[in-house]
């Protein structure tokens, strides 16, 4: 989940494409491609949200992470784009709307990507408040 700091707008994101070596690989994939999302709307004013506190740790000492290289040098990327670039940990039991949202793509038929402030039809309403 990601939102502009300058308003109350939140936008949610859920993508479906491909499996990931690892879990935290699946993280680090989601949030380069959030940032992506964030810089094709032009909005560069924005806090990035996610339950995976390694993540959290990987974007703060990106070097530490031999493992991830490729994808830490795409994160730095990407990460030039936003003038101040941050990044909060929200533990899962209180992310039910981001644990739905991933939920949610894995049970669609076919890949599939979704971004915007408005819930899918799939996602309910009542959860999204």
């Amino acid at each position: 989940m990601v939102w502009d700091e300058r308003s109350t707008d939140r936008m949610m994101g859920a993508m479906s494409i491909r499996r990931s070596i690892s879990p935290l690989h699946a993280e680090c994939e989601a949030l380069i491609w959030a940032m992506e999302c964030m810089k094709t709307l032009h909005i560069s004013e924005v806090v990035f949200a996610t339950d995976c506190s390694q993540l959290v740790k990987m974007v703060s000492t990106p070097t530490e992470w031999p493992a991830f290289t490729t994808h830490m040098e795409e994160f730095l990327r990407c990460k030039e784009y936003f003038p101040t670039f941050t990044i909060q940990h929200i533990p899962r039991a209180q992310n039910t709307m981001a644990d739905k949202l991933a939920r949610g793509a894995r049970t669609q038929p076919s890949a599939m990507v979704y971004v915007d402030s408005v819930p899918p039809r799939w996602f309910s309403a009542q959860e999204f408040t």
